[in-house]
């Protein structure tokens, strides 16, 4: 459940401590904060830990449920925060999208982590790195966190912008008659699930960047307003290419149905060639089958150029409904 708990002071990482009950009361005896980290977390395993730092009871279940959408809250002295890292799996087209619940006070910061992202760890080793840094405390590690994942949107925006443009070269290319609507469709719906990540947090850092928030010093607030800036950004990304999108699929149909329109003419000009063919073809059998009958009064039956001449006939009655369609373009 808990990855890391540890104390840090003076720009340093002092050491990782075991009982996150005993963990506020070191930070304030050294003057430091506890950062612990944890991964899906049930209610009995969070419950310690919130006892211990006081956590309002309606972000716990917010933090241990998940599925909640970016935002900021604050309760008396603590803040709370859900972010929404994404990664975008390129060769199957789909935005996978994790969750992070941050609990935000003036001696600790407590990242629950729900699904697949790198960036708790990553913030940590940064921040470990770059002591001057460290010494702003938890404001430092909430602007680390939503910066990366900032920059994570925009990555994945460049990663859309690319698979749109070959999309639409595949509409408008060579073959415009084949039907792109399925792969439209899944990255229209990707698009659809990472905007409910972004647009979202756009909010939150505008009160970052601009309101008085517990625990975020007037200081920090310039550098929440470059993480709002850079959030407006893949927002509008986001808004261009579901547009985008949008038309793509609707001159996708429009092509498609132009394609089948042009097939079915033409099914309908091979039908009336063949009809037009089947009739001039039945006047010979239908005559042949006549004369074919044991009847002794057919015309011309018993002269000598009988058969000339109704050779002559058949012949003659094609030629007419030969020109007959002809005229009227069935052949």
């Amino acid at each position: 459940m808990i990855v890391d708990c540890a104390l840090y002071s003076d720009g340093r990482r002092r050491h990782r401590l075991d009982d996150p009950r005993l963990a506020l009361r070191e930070a304030e005896k050294e003057g430091g904060f506890i950062w612990i980290g944890l991964v899906e977390p049930t209610a009995d395993e969070f419950d310690a830990i919130a006892e211990g730092f006081e956590l309002p009871e309606l972000a716990i279940e917010d933090a241990i449920r998940a599925h909640q959408r970016p935002k900021l809250e604050r309760y008396g002295a603590v803040t709370f925060a859900v972010v929404k890292p994404v990664h975008y799996v390129d060769h199957v087209e789909v935005v996978e999208v994790s969750e992070l619940a941050i609990f935000l006070g003036d001696r600790f910061v407590i990242v629950v982590r729900h699904g697949d992202t790198t960036i708790p760890a990553q913030v940590r080793a940064a921040l470990e790195a770059d002591p001057e840094m460290l010494l702003h405390g938890p404001p430092a590690v909430l602007h680390g966190i939503l910066d990366r994942s900032v920059d994570q949107y925009l990555d994945v925006t460049a990663s859309i912008d690319e698979d749109l443009d070959e999309i639409e070269d595949q509409v408008f290319g060579d073959d415009p008659g084949h039907d792109h609507a399925e792969r439209i469709y899944k990255l229209k719906r990707e698009v659809q699930q990472f905007r409910r990540a972004v647009v979202p947090l756009v909010g939150p850092l505008t009160r970052l960047a601009e309101e008085e928030v517990p625990c975020i010093p007037a200081y920090a607030r310039p550098y929440f307003r470059d993480v709002q800036d850079h959030a407006l950004r893949a927002s509008e990304h986001i808004e261009a290419a579901d547009a985008l999108l949008t038309n793509v699929m609707q001159a996708d149909l429009a092509q498609v149905t132009v394609e089948q329109n042009r097939v079915t003419v033409q099914q309908n000009s091979d039908m009336r060639k063949i009809s037009a063919w089947a009739a001039i073809a039945l006047v010979p059998t239908a005559i042949a089958g006549l004369y074919g009958m044991n009847f002794d009064f057919l015309p011309a039956m018993h002269s000598p150029f009988g058969f000339w001449i109704v050779l002559a006939g058949i012949g003659g009655i094609c030629v007419v409904l030969h020109r007959a369609f002809r005229r009227n373009r069935w052949l």
